[in-house]
């Protein structure tokens, strides 16, 4: 039986992601942590580990019965956790429709015996990994928003020194009425 390291996140929507890139380009220097890739550049909402394929059959019905409306999200904080070495791109105040997918994805991850976390859901993007060393965040003057109209679950996937994510299935969120 095969296992493969899933999560479920909320992808980026495009030219975001290139905004995102730059902007980090013009606030971070060189040696602030290694950058993330544009393409992996996501908010998990749910970290699940090696996850057989079965189990993952059975997260991803549930997923599937998820009745969740579409929400707004606005990136406008930043911040450094330097124990693991990350420097990440969040909100400072999370929609509740955010912070309610989050709880019942990793509800439900927990209920299929996938090890989640006992620190609160904090929604983060992460820009800089092996950020160790104090970093200077940039003033609270940056801003991107975008409609959150869908959830998906990624494959983490490690070749060639790189790691890359996949995304393996995709739930719509339902619009207000």
């Amino acid at each position: 039986m095969s296992a493969r390291r899933l999560f479920f996140a909320i992808g980026l929507p495009e030219p975001l992601p290139e905004q995102l890139v730059r902007w980090r380009a013009q606030q971070f220097p060189e040696e602030a942590g290694r950058p993330v890739a544009a393409a992996n550049l996501h908010l998990t909402l749910a970290f699940l580990g090696e996850v057989s394929d079965e189990k993952a059959q059975g997260l991803q019905r549930l997923a599937g019965r998820i009745q969740q409306r579409a929400f707004t999200l606005d990136l406008d904080d930043a911040g450094h956790w330097p124990r693991p070495g990350v420097v990440w791109l969040g909100c400072r105040q999370a929609p509740r429709g955010l912070l309610q997918l989050a709880e019942m994805l990793r509800a439900q991850a927990a209920r299929s015996g996938c090890h989640q976390s006992p620190q609160p859901f904090h929604p983060h993007i992460t820009l800089l990994r092996n950020a160790t060393r104090p970093v200077a965040l940039p003033p609270r003057n940056f801003h991107w928003q975008f409609r959150v109209d869908h959830f998906s679950l990624y494959q983490s996937l490690f070749s060639q020194g790189r790691t890359r994510y996949r995304c393996l299935q995709s739930w719509p969120l339902q619009e207000m009425p």
